[in-house]
C-alpha cells in the first residue's frame, strides 16, 4: 500500500481496498439524493388530554422525550418521534388532547390531532380505563369509525384487576377490543406494539416530503421581539404581543406566504433560563421551545441589537448550535441603534458570536418592517446549505489535494493517512474521513473551514467525524 498520506486508490466500492469491512461503513446512512432514504409508516396516537398519550410515546420510543405532566394539556404540538420495535422502524407522532367543538387554543390543539388522524398510517386512540367512556372520548370514536386508517383501542392506566373490569365497557366505543395497558408501567405495552406492527401497511400513505413549507423556529430571550416579527411577516396579528417579557408561552405555528412560497414559521417562549433551574409553566415553555427547534429546519436567532448580547442570547445559541439546525442571526430593533451602540456591538459579535462564523447576520426592526423583506433570500441559502450534498468523487478529488498540502499532524513520530472519505447525511451535511489514526481537533476544525470555503455552506453547521481503522490481528 502506498505511503502517501492520501490513498486515493482506496475509495469505497471500487474494489481497490481490501479491508473496506474494517471500516463499518453500515453505521452511517448514505443518503445520496439530499432526502429522506425510506418512507416511514407513521402511528398517531389520539385522545382526549391527560389520557397517558406522552407517556405512551415514551414508553414506544423507549425515552423521556415527550412531555409527561399530570396537568392535563401539557402537550400542546404534534410532534413525530422515530421507533424502532422488532427490526421494524416507523414514526410515532404524539398529539395534543383533542376536543371537539372546542374553541381557541384548544381549537389548534384539536386541528393538529385530526390532521395526525389524516396523515397517519395507523391510528391509536388512548382511553383512561379508570374513567371509562366520556363523551368526547364517543366523539373522537365517531369520528375515527369515518376515518379509512386503521384504528387500535388502547385502555390506559390498567394496574389493577378491578380496572380490567371497567375496561370491558369500552366496547361500546365501537373499535373493536380494547387493549389493556398501563404506559407508565409497561404493562401490555409490547402486546400493543406487535399489533401495531401487524396493522401497519407495507407501503406507508406519506412520508415527510421536503417539498411542503419549510419548518422556522423564531428564538430568543423574552421581548426581544419574536412575536412582532411573527406579526410584521403575516401582515397582521397572529400572535400576542405586549412590553411584558414572556408574554407566549406556547410555541405558535402560523403558514405564512413570502414571495410566493409557503412557510411554517413557529414563534417560541423566550427561554429566561437553563431548563433544569426552571420551574412551573417556564419549565414547560422551556421544553416545548426545544421541541420547537427540535421539529425545525432553521432557527432564526432573535436577538435584541439595542442592547448588550446577554448569556441567556448565548444560552438560546448553544441550544441552537446543539440541535444541528441552519441558523440565521437577526438583530432586531435596530431602529433603536446609534453609532456608539453600533461600535460597541461589532466588538460584541466578534468576541460573543465567534462560535458560529459561518451564520449569516441581518440587521431589522419588526417594529418598523426595516429590512424584514431580506429574510427570505437569507433562509433560503441557509437552507440551501443545510441541504447540501457533494458528490463523494468531487468530495475525495478536493480532500487528496487538501491532504497533500496540509498532512495531518503526526502522532508518536507516524503520521495517520486519510484514506478517502464521504458524505454520510445531509440536514446538517456530515462528513467522515476514513483514516489509519487519530485525527487531531484541529485538524478536523481545518478541514471543515476549508469544506466551507470550497463548497459554501453559509448558514448551516458543519460536522466532522473521523473513523479510524482498526488493526487487525494477523496471527489469527
Amino acid at each position: 500500500m502506498s505511503d502517501e498520506i492520501f490513498d486515493e486508490g482506496a475509495l469505497p466500492g471500487d474494489g481497490t481496498w481490501s479491508d473496506e469491512a474494517d471500516w463499518e461503513l453500515s453505521d452511517f446512512v448514505i443518503d445520496e439524493d439530499g432526502g429522506e432514504t425510506e418512507k416511514l409508516p407513521v402511528v398517531a396516537i389520539v385522545g382526549r388530554p391527560n389520557v397517558g398519550k406522552s407517556t405512551l410515546v415514551n414508553r414506544i420510543i423507549g425515552r423521556r422525550e415527550a412531555v409527561v405532566e399530570d396537568v392535563p394539556g401539557v402537550t400542546r404540538d404534534r410532534v413525530s418521534y422515530p421507533a424502532l420495535w422488532n427490526g421494524r422502524r416507523f414514526m410515532v407522532t404524539d398529539t395534543g388532547g383533542w376536543e371537539p367543538d372546542a374553541k381557541g387554543l384548544q381549537q389548534s390543539i384539536s386541528e393538529q390531532a385530526e390532521l395526525a388522524m389524516r396523515t397517519a398510517d395507523l391510528i391509536v386512540l388512548v382511553v383512561d380505563a379508570t374513567v371509562g367512556a366520556t363523551t368526547t372520548d364517543e366523539a373522537v370514536a365517531r369520528a375515527l369509525r369515518r376515518s379509512k386508517t386503521p384504528v387500535l383501542l388502547a385502555a390506559n392506566k390498567v394496574d389493577s384487576e378491578r380496572v380490567e373490569a371497567d375496561a370491558a365497557t369500552l366496547w361500546s366505543l365501537g373499535l373493536g377490543e380494547p387493549h389493556m395497558i398501563s404506559a407508565s408501567h409497561g404493562r401490555g405495552t409490547a402486546d400493543l406494539l406487535d399489533l401495531i406492527l401487524e396493522e401497519l401497511p407495507e407501503t406507508p400513505r406519506e412520508r415527510f416530503v421536503a417539498g411542503g413549507p419549510r419548518r422556522i423556529a423564531l428564538l430568543g430571550k423574552p421581548n426581544v421581539g419574536k412575536s412582532s416579527l411573527l406579526n410584521r411577516l403575516a401582515g397582521e396579528e397572529r400572535s400576542v404581543v405586549d412590553d411584558v417579557a414572556g408574554t407566549t408561552v406556547d410555541p405558535v405555528d402560523e403558514i405564512i406566504e413570502l414571495d410566493g412560497r409557503l412557510w411554517q414559521f413557529v414563534d417560541t417562549a423566550g427561554l429566561r433560563r437553563k431548563v433544569r433551574t426552571a420551574t412551573g409553566h417556564e419549565y414547560y415553555a422551556s421544553l416545548r421551545t426545544r421541541s420547537a427547534l427540535d421539529s425545525s429546519e432553521l432557527a432564526l436567532l432573535l436577538i435584541d441589537a439595542s442592547q448588550t448580547i446577554t448569556e441567556q442570547d448565548l444560552r438560546v445559541l448553544s441550544m441552537i448550535i446543539d440541535s444541528g439546525r441552519a441558523l440565521v442571526v437577526v438583530f432586531n430593533k435596530w431602529d433603536l441603534v446609534d453609532e456608539d451602540r453600533r461600535y460597541d456591538l461589532d466588538k460584541e459579535i466578534d468576541r460573543e458570536l465567534a462560535r458560529v462564523p459561518w451564520a449569516r447576520r441581518i440587521n431589522i426592526s419588526a417594529e418598523t418592517g426595516r429590512s424584514v423583506q431580506k429574510l427570505v433570500p437569507v433562509m433560503e441559502q441557509a437552507l440551501a446549505s443545510w441541504d447540501k450534498r457533494v458528490p463523494t468523487g468531487r468530495l475525495n478529488s478536493w480532500l487528496k489535494d487538501i491532504v497533500a498540502a496540509n498532512p495531518p499532524p503526526a502522532r508518536g513520530g507516524r503520521a495517520p493517512r486519510v484514506m478517502f472519505a464521504t458524505q454520510a447525511a445531509t440536514r446538517p451535511p456530515t462528513f467522515v474521513l476514513f483514516t489509519t489514526g487519530f485525527l487531531e481537533a484541529g485538524y478536523r476544525r481545518f478541514v471543515e473551514r476549508k469544506l466551507r470555503e470550497e463548497f459554501d455552506f453559509t448558514g448551516s453547521p458543519v460536522r466532522v467525524n473521523v473513523r479510524v481503522r482498526e488493526k487487525r490481528d494477523r496471527k489469527k
